[in-house]
């Protein structure tokens, strides 16, 4: 999978794009894109992502994603398989800042709006009573009339806006060059590190996959995502434990051996390091946020 600049076109009598992706439709490479995204999870979970950030998503996950922030969601086989009567959907809508033209948003009562915008530059989460309110009038936009649907559009940002039940996704130090940007050597290494992370890995053999010496890759890595790529790689083996410790019944040790740790101490210690909290603690915030929703 190659990763490019994607571009939604609107049909001449839309302005904008929304569409609902079943199951291996769902699936994308590392992109970006000129167009503001916001996207519904409606029935998957994998890792995803976004920015220079990496981390667990499911089932009811709400993203709002800035203009050209790049971003891909690796989604679980099961999701994938058409035979499965719970195969994956989401519902995914395109549209650009100038929608409703630059005076617009320029409007006192609509400043607000603006500034979400900006803030959708890193990625958003949304989170509580909003993400449930903007979950449902997202599916409602499916079946309206093209008039209406323009209406929950900006319903729903003000929604988001109002609420500020959100966290930013991505570092403020993360910063994308869309022209600049080697997509073909990043998504190889973006692909590898997915398919490869709970096996042993070096630097040796993902420099090799771009043809490029140790010292060359790591300095060319650095300049492209703001970090070391055994920072990137600690980040996907945290991320996935992360989602198998709120989705699988396993214990601790089990679930650091799928991630690619051998010794269950450093995983301990790179957990804590990554989310601020040990694996147990995690997986008990997880349940109690999943029992209040």
């Amino acid at each position: 999978m190659k990763a490019i600049l994607k571009k939604a076109t609107p049909t001449p009598d839309h302005s904008f794009n929304i569409h609902k992706d079943v199951g291996e439709a769902m699936l994308s490479s590392w992109h970006y894109h000129p167009e503001i995204e916001l996207l519904l999870i409606k029935r998957s979970s994998g890792t995803c992502l976004i920015g220079d950030h990496v981390g667990p998503f499911k089932n009811g996950d709400t993203f709002l994603f800035g203009s050209n922030l790049p971003h891909t969601f690796r989604h679980e086989k099961k999701y994938m398989q058409r035979t499965d009567e719970r195969i994956g959907e989401s519902v995914v809508i395109l549209f650009q800042q100038e929608l409703w033209g630059n005076h617009l948003l320029s409007l006192p009562e609509l400043k607000h709006i603006s500034r979400l915008l900006e803030y959708a530059k890193l990625g958003l989460r949304i989170h509580g009573e909003t993400r449930k309110k903007v979950a449902r009038l997202i599916d409602d936009m499916l079946n309206e009339h093209p008039g209406k649907r323009i209406v929950h559009l900006l319903t729903v940002l003000e929604l988001i806006a109002s609420a500020q039940e959100y966290s930013t996704i991505s570092s403020n130090g993360f910063n994308h060059e869309a022209n600049n940007i080697d997509k073909s050597r990043i998504n190889k290494i973006f692909e590898y590190t997915f398919n490869n992370f709970h096996n042993k890995i070096t630097i040796e053999e993902v420099a090799d996959l771009i043809a490029m010496g140790k010292h060359s890759f790591c300095r060319y890595f650095k300049s492209k995502t703001k970090k070391t790529y055994f920072d990137f790689l600690i980040e996907v083996r945290i991320g996935h434990a992360c989602r198998l410790l709120a989705e699988q019944d396993l214990n601790v040790a089990e679930i650091g051996y799928a991630c690619g740790y051998n010794n269950i101490s450093h995983f301990y210690h790179q957990f804590k390091a990554v989310t601020n909290k040990h694996p147990l603690e995690y997986r008990a915030n997880y349940v109690q946020i999943e029992h209040v929703a």
